[in-house]
């Protein structure tokens, strides 16, 4: 399923190579996020992990997303493993910077620590951590030895894309340390693209407005759910030549299972977005359209949007995305997700 959109061709074929930004760094269509295979919410072993990135691998995905925080610098290590042998050309990594990992026992005094015990474990979300403690640090020299520290650990000799992550209460410090220590990082031909991933668009919106940037990823908040990023930032990125990376497509599990108790924004969700959440699933099941399949093509359809990152643990759930981003799904679905007020009027959809 293809459309012309805004002059631009926009292809749901998940293994088609497509480039970031202005720059020559390629992703393919569908990319593999390493957060679950970190340990997101529980524990993956060392075989699993390899697996679903070797399955990975053979369907034809050859952009992969990772970054010190998942698992704590696990992902960044089993990523690395399965990539090794691989030819370093065939293949684009992302990886981000604004937080470093400390042995627990040798944290700086004072440092500004991330992800405190918030349920009375080591951490709240990713399980099986080595004993290390992340620390924010967007300055310039904490990128600089964020970046050989993910060298180390990945293997790699270079990363395609370079993220500033999460720097939700650290602008200052992202804008005057971490942005001009990837703006050199590029300039010196060490990384190709650099951008900034975050689970919120007003910051990303700024970062667009202020920096010179090749790409965003953006995660959760342009979805089938959740808009927000439509009225300013994916105009903008589109006006400026910015590709967007989305992430997080399903809101941390909610467009896959709409019931009280799933998690929107990776906590449980509250009764407003599951009430919506079951409104989408009301409208795709009188189209026999799967909500993961509209879920999907939704976000992908606008033409700011270079490529979808999945994170996913198995390889049935891995197999699942190349199907539902060619399904063909009827033009009616997206007339009645309009006309009842659940996707803006101004929305781009898939044309069948």
């Amino acid at each position: 399923m293809d459309a012309l959109i805004g002059g631009k061709t926009v292809s749901n074929e998940p293994f088609e190579s497509v480039s970031v930004g202005q720059t020559e760094v390629r992703v393919s269509r569908l990319g593999f996020g390493t957060a679950e295979i970190g340990g997101l919410y529980q524990e993956v072993d060392e075989a699993d992990a390899h697996s679903v990135l070797d399955h990975a691998w053979s369907m034809g995905i050859r952009y992969y997303d990772t970054a010190p925080l998942y698992g704590y610098g696990n992902s960044e290590r089993r990523l690395g493993r399965a990539l090794s042998g691989r030819r370093r050309q065939d293949f684009a990594v992302s990886t981000k910077v604004g937080r470093l990992l400390y042995p627990s026992n040798a944290v700086p005094p004072g440092a500004d620590i991330d992800r405190q015990a918030l349920d009375g474990r080591e951490d709240a979300f990713y399980r099986a951590t080595p004993p290390v403690k992340v620390v924010f640090d967007y300055s310039y020299d904490g990128v600089r030895r964020s970046v050989e520290e993910s060298l180390g650990r990945t293997g790699l000799d270079r990363f395609d894309i370079l993220f500033i992550h999460d720097p939700d209460q650290h602008w200052k410090e992202a804008i005057s340390g971490a942005y001009p220590a990837l703006h050199q990082l590029r300039s010196e031909g060490l990384v190709g693209a650099i951008g900034a991933g975050m689970n919120q668009a007003e910051m990303l919106a700024r970062f667009a407005r202020e920096g010179d940037f090749d790409c965003v990823m953006l995660a959760g908040r342009y979805t089938l759910l959740d808009q927000a990023a439509l009225p300013e930032l994916l105009p903008l990125c589109l006006e400026k030549g910015i590709s967007i990376i989305l992430a997080g497509v399903l809101n941390s599990g909610i467009l896959a299972d709409p019931r009280p108790g799933s998690r929107f924004n990776y906590v449980p969700a509250e009764p407003f977005w599951v009430e919506r959440a079951q409104r989408l699933q009301a409208v795709c099941d009188r189209h026999h359209v799967p909500l993961k399949a509209a879920a999907i093509q939704f976000p992908l359809a606008h033409p700011a949007v270079a490529c979808l990152v999945v994170g996913v643990r198995s390889h049935d759930h891995l197999e699942e995305y190349p199907e539902l981003m060619r399904r063909q799904l009827p033009a009616e679905l997206w007339a009645e997700l309009r006309e009842s007020g659940l996707i803006p009027a101004e929305a781009p959809t898939p044309q069948p």
